[in-house]
């Protein structure tokens, strides 16, 4: 589940950078990066913009949904530290006693 995930997420990266990169800049129309006139745009007067921003949208909101949903099941597995083996103890400790039979010095 979680390879399937992160291959969907990194197939998100892409299409996110190539969305991003067909968006048009100020003053620039995106029929002339196809040949057009400066005054044609390739999906229509407003089309383009519309669409790509949409899209834009729509992958950024599935790009951070799939890198929640990464990090979560990232974070519920167990730890490292947890597959640490520590020895246990043989003996427990046990304070020095003083003999019975006789009574502590007093200075």
């Amino acid at each position: 589940m979680k390879t399937l995930l992160l291959v969907f997420h990194i197939i998100l990266c892409f299409v996110m950078i190539a969305v991003v990169l067909l968006h048009r800049g100020k003053g620039a129309e995106l029929g002339a990066a196809f040949g057009g006139g400066s005054s044609q745009t390739l999906f229509g007067p407003r089309g383009a913009a519309t669409f790509l921003n949409k899209l834009a949208t729509v992958v950024a909101v599935l790009f951070m949904l799939s890198s929640f949903f990464l990090t979560y099941m990232t974070t519920r597995t167990k730890s490292v530290i947890s597959d640490i083996n520590v020895p246990a103890q043989t003996q427990p400790l046990k304070p020095a006693q003083q003999p019975s039979g006789e009574q502590p010095q007093q200075k």
